[in-house]
């Protein structure tokens, strides 16, 4: 899956939320990414509980189009 395309979900599913998200092996591992998510959504849940929102963007595409998620989450 495209990391423009992973970042646009997590946006589109987490209110003012900012995503970048990479390739986190290199250029020609599609199925291997990161993201550094920043949102105020985030504010006062856990580290647990501010992954799961971003899984939940992400929907079921974590089963199917994205292999691996490292994952750093904040708050701005």
């Amino acid at each position: 899956m495209d990391p423009e395309e992973v970042a646009r979900l997590i946006e589109a599913g987490i209110e003012d939320c900012e995503a970048t998200v990479t390739r986190a092996r290199g250029e020609h591992d599609d199925d291997h990414l990161r993201a550094e998510v920043v949102s105020p959504a985030f504010e006062g849940l856990s580290l647990v509980d501010q992954h799961q929102l971003v899984y939940d963007a992400l929907d079921g595409h974590m089963t199917t189009d994205i292999h691996a998620l490292e994952l750093r989450t904040k708050t701005p």
